[in-house]
Parts: C-alpha cells; sequence; structure tokens
C-alpha cells in the first residue's frame, strides 16, 4: 500500500512538472511558435503570437502579444498587439466560450466570409481598434474604436451575433460611403431587429445626434435626428443623393431638424437650411402620415436652372393628402407666393391663390421640350383657383422666334395647366397685359390676351397689340381633341404691312403702312410641324391704296393677286 501511494504521488508530482514547465515552455517565444503551429495545422483557422503572458495575481487572465488570426487562405480576421482573454469555471464544460476577450491596438475584419467564428464571450472589448466591415448591408471602416459587445455570439452572416448589446465609440467612420468622427453608439440586437438609443457624431464639419431603430423587415423609424451646421459636398445629383433612402422597405421619421445645413451636388445646393419635420413616413416610393408637419427655409436653393432666394415652406400632412400652407421666395429678381393643396384622390395639385411680382426671368432653352414631357406619376393635375400677376419681365431668347414682354401683369381664375400628366391649358380663365413686347423684333405696345378653356377648345376671345402707328386685333380658338386645330383671325389697321412677314407669312409684294386682313388655321402638334398644315387668306392695302390678296395652302402660297393701283382722285377745275 506504501508503494502505491508513493506512486501516485511521484506520477502526481510528475505530471505538475510536465504541466509546470509546459505553463512555462508556452510564455516563450519556441512554446507560443509551436501552439500556434498546431492550430495552424490541424483546424480550419490560423493563428499566430509571439507571446503568452500568465500572471497569478490575475490568475483568471490569458494574454497573448502581437496576435494575428483568421480562417485559412483569408486576409487576417484578427491583428493584435494584444489580446486578453479572461476565463472562468466555465471553460470546463465549454472550452470555446470565454468570459471577456479584450483586444488592444489592431485591426478586426468581421465579414460573411469570417464568420461563423470559433469563439465566444460574454463581453467582447475593443480597445483603441480599427474596425472593418465590407461586402455587408452596412460598409463600415472604423478607427480608434473603444466599447463593447455583450454578450458577443457570432454565427454564419452575423457577426455580432442575433442578440447583444453594444456599446462604442469611435476616433473616424465612415458608413456607406459617409464619414464621420467622434462617434459615439449604444443600442441592442435582437434578431434582425437593431435598435440605436443613442447614436451621436461630428460629421461634413457639424454634428448629429438621434435615436433610430430598424424592424425585422429591414425598414427604420427614426424616433428623432439634429442636424447642426453641417456643411456636405458631393458628387451626386439630387436623385441620386437621396436613392438610399428610397430602397428602404421603410423609413419613418418621427421627428427631424435639421439647423444651418449648407448641401451642394452637381447641379443642386442649398444654404442656411433649417427644416423641421414630423410624422411621416416613406415607403415604396409614396408618403403617409396621420399628423405630418414640415418646415423649411434657407438663404438660397439651386436645382438645374431653378435658383430661389430665402424660400420658405409650410406643409401639413394628412391620409388625404398635403395642405401646403406657405410657400414664399424671391425668385428671378421678383417674389413668388403660393398657397394650397396636393389630393392624394386625385394626385392633384390644386393652388388656391398665386402670386408672382417683380420676375426678370429668361426662359430655358429647352423650355418647349420641357413643356410637352409627362408629368410624374404623383402629379396627375395642376389647377390655380386663383392667380395673379405684376411688373414681370419674361423673354425667350430662342433664335428662330425670340420675343420677350415687359411689365406683365394679369389674374384668372380656376386655371387648369396640367391634365392628365400633361401641360396645357385645360380649364379657366384668365387675362394678360404688358406695357410694351417683342415678338420676333416686331416691337408692339400694349399687348394684351384674354382666353377661356374648357375640355373641348382654348377660345382667345381678345388678343390685341398697338404698333407704332396702328393697332392689331386678333381672335383664335385651339382645340383640345389630339388634332390640336387651331384657327385665328387677324385684323390691322395702320400697321406695317411686313409685319406678317416677320412672325412667318411670306414676303408681300407691296410695301409701307396699312391695313391687314388674315385668317388661317393649321394643327399645332407636338410632334408634327405646322407650316404644312396651314391654310389659310391674306387681304392687304397699303396707303397707296395698293391691295394684294394671298391664298396659303398646305404652307404655300398659291395664288398672287397683282397690286392694283387705284389712280387718286383729281381736282375740279
Amino acid at each position: 500500500m506504501k508503494f502505491i501511494g508513493k506512486l501516485l504521488i511521484g506520477i502526481l508530482v510528475v505530471l505538475l512538472v510536465a504541466i509546470l514547465a509546459l505553463y512555462l515552455l508556452v510564455q516563450t517565444r519556441w512554446g507560443s511558435a509551436q501552439v500556434s503551429r498546431w492550430i495552424t495545422e490541424n483546424t480550419d483557422y490560423e493563428l499566430s503570437f509571439d507571446q503568452m503572458d500568465h500572471r497569478f495575481s490575475s490568475p483568471s487572465h490569458l494574454v497573448l502579444k502581437n496576435v494575428t488570426f483568421g480562417r485559412d487562405g483569408k486576409p487576417a480576421t484578427l491583428v493584435a498587439k494584444m489580446v486578453d482573454i479572461g476565463v472562468s469555471s466555465r471553460q470546463l464544460t465549454d472550452p470555446l466560450h470565454m468570459d471577456t476577450i479584450t483586444l488592444f491596438d489592431g485591426t478586426l475584419n468581421l465579414s460573411p466570409q469570417t464568420a461563423p467564428l470559433p469563439l465566444q464571450a460574454d463581453r467582447l472589448l475593443l480597445n483603441n481598434m480599427a474596425f472593418n466591415s465590407p461586402n455587408t448591408e452596412w460598409d463600415l471602416s472604423a478607427q480608434k474604436v473603444t466599447g463593447g459587445v455583450s454578450p458577443w455570439q457570432p454565427e454564419a452572416g452575423n457577426v455580432l451575433g442575433k442578440k447583444a448589446n453594444i456599446q462604442m465609440s469611435a476616433g473616424s467612420l465612415t458608413l456607406n460611403g459617409v464619414p464621420a468622427s467622434n462617434v459615439l453608439i449604444q443600442g441592442e440586437l435582437n434578431g434582425k431587429e437593431v435598435v440605436l438609443s443613442t447614436v451621436g457624431a461630428d460629421m461634413a464639419l457639424g454634428s448629429l445626434t438621434g435615436t433610430a431603430r430598424r424592424d425585422a423587415n429591414g425598414g427604420w423609424k427614426v424616433d428623432n435626428m439634429r442636424l447642426n451646421e453641417i456643411r456636405l459636398q458631393s458628387d451626386k445629383s439630387l436623385a441620386d443623393f437621396f436613392a438610399p433612402i428610397t430602397t428602404l422597405p421603410s423609413l419613418q421619421i418621427g421627428r427631424l431638424d435639421v439647423t444651418d445645413a449648407r448641401l451642394q451636388g452637381p447641379d443642386w445646393a442649398v444654404t442656411d437650411l433649417d427644416l423641421s419635420l414630423r410624422n411621416l413616413t416613406l415607403s415604396k416610393g409614396d408618403w403617409q402620415s396621420e399628423d405630418g408637419r414640415l418646415s423649411m427655409n434657407a438663404s438660397e436653393f439651386i436645382y438645374g436652372s431653378v435658383h430661389l432666394f430665402d424660400p420658405i415652406l409650410n406643409a401639413e400632412f394628412s391620409p388625404q393628402g398635403m395642405a401646403l400652407r406657405q410657400f414664399t421666395s424671391r425668385w428671378e429678381g421678383g417674389m413668388v407666393r403660393t398657397s394650397g393643396n396636393w389630393l392624394r384622390s386625385g394626385k392633384a395639385l390644386v393652388l388656391d391663390d398665386v402670386a408672382i411680382a417683380g420676375l426678370e426671368y429668361t426662359l430655358p432653352q429647352n423650355w418647349k421640350a420641357q413643356w410637352m414631357e409627362t408629368l410624374p406619376t404623383w402629379l396627375n393635375s395642376v389647377t390655380l383657383r386663383k392667380f395673379g400677376l405684376s411688373r414681370n419681365l419674361v423673354i425667350d431668347v430662342d433664335p428662330i422666334f425670340p420675343w420677350q414682354i415687359t411689365s406683365l401683369d394679369g389674374y384668372g381664375t380656376n386655371l387648369q395647366l396640367a391634365k392628365d400628366r400633361q401641360w396645357g391649358v385645360w380649364g379657366g380663365n384668365t387675362t394678360l397685359n404688358g406695357a410694351a413686347a417683342t415678338f420676333n423684333r416686331v416691337d408692339v405696345r400694349r399687348p394684351s390676351i384674354a382666353l377661356t378653356a374648357n375640355a373641348s377648345t382654348v377660345a382667345i376671345g381678345e388678343l390685341s397689340a398697338f404698333t407704332e402707328k396702328g393697332i392689331l386685333e386678333a381672335r383664335a380658338s385651339i382645340s383640345q381633341q389630339p388634332a390640336r386645330q387651331a384657327t385665328i383671325s387677324l385684323t390691322g389697321r395702320g400697321v406695317p404691312l411686313n409685319i406678317v412677314q416677320q412672325w412667318g407669312w411670306p414676303a408681300l409684294p407691296v410695301t409701307g403702312d396699312g391695313n391687314i386682313q388674315l385668317t388661317a388655321s393649321g394643327n399645332v402638334q407636338a410632334n408634327a410641324p405646322l407650316k404644312p398644315t396651314v391654310n389659310g387668306r391674306l387681304n392687304a392695302v397699303n396707303m397707296d391704296k395698293q391691295q394684294v390678296t394671298q391664298t396659303m395652302t398646305g404652307g404655300q402660297v398659291s395664288t398672287v393677286a397683282e397690286p392694283v393701283v387705284t389712280p387718286s382722285p383729281q381736282p375740279s377745275p
């Protein structure tokens, strides 16, 4: 019995000596290299570290120095100067589940290719780490990251696990191409749901704070978010700039405040933007709201050829549509003011009152093409219930037929400018007049027009202007049918006879001032030339009683009556 006891004691001593030797050996560079080699050769992972350190003053912690870890044949998942592994009695039953894993001064690369990782921990702590998560829904790159994930249970395709609390700060961060600094994030993961209870960052020379959450379907709800003094330049168009929002399943905004922001893109910009948005949900290219509100003002807003100064907009949202309580802006040297409603049921924009004053506006070169373009699906019709124009200057620099109107005034009621997503004059009444005008280099004074439109016809009941010596008066009508047949009856008294030549009629064989009577008809269609459809008759007589009558068929003058000279009466002897 004594022999057996001594043998067991001897074996135990040998085991203790072997364990102690192994313990001391592993803490050498040679031993660390052997452990790294064994793991690399016998598992699906590659591991190397220079040294393992363990101190009896902290018996539950193992420290690895200069660690590189990753899957076989893949870029390293972890590179760190030091890894502190906290162990506990749990390692007896679950050796790969640690109490804590703390990473110091390195880089952690987490992507779908790196998961699942073999380790788990009650807490994963980062200390001055770089964090990269490419090829995922959130393309993330962060530096100087300090914080933790608790618990950390990585799975395939989900490197942070399905359920965890997160608290991290980063010196700098880039998320989906958007850079930020001094970032603070607190939140939790619950399956596919994400709750960000605190988000704070300095970005684009300003700051962002807020709270948000993502549901299991990928939709986001922003409880509140505030952007201060943002200065952002983008290389994307305005549509592409907001494209990430439109691709979300849904975005519910509880409260969004923007203060003193300056944003700029290739063909758009806004300066000194203040915005307040409440209770609005964006989903599938549309929006919903029970009691939403939008207030916005800026110093300047540029979109393409539109350049607004000091725009102010206040609107309210409801299931029925949007109530535009106020829109005012300085535009092209003048002022624009309106209010009204956008009605969801018919996708109709109805403006109750439109006022435009002091405008000095040159039409864009492609304004005719824009006029023919189909409107977006959310805008089926546009109606001005009441509008007024005052002291406006409008210019068209089209080289084929340039024109301008000075001091343009006007008013109208129930003027429908769009129908079935097409611009036009589809209904209502309007009267316009100016102090002076030039039409293809012909100067006139006091031009005036009054028209009435309905579903079948645009009727011009009054069209008049003074020339240098005479007056022009006309009536016209344009059919609303696809052929767009138009007729005009023009009378000129004491006007230059070559005036009609400037407006498209062939040159007359008589000159000087006189009287004109013209009737013509044609089809004014967008995709077909006008001239071949024009038929008309012109009678002109000058002050010397020289008279000519011309008939136009298919845009060509087919008959010309020779001038008839009537002798002046001789005085009685």
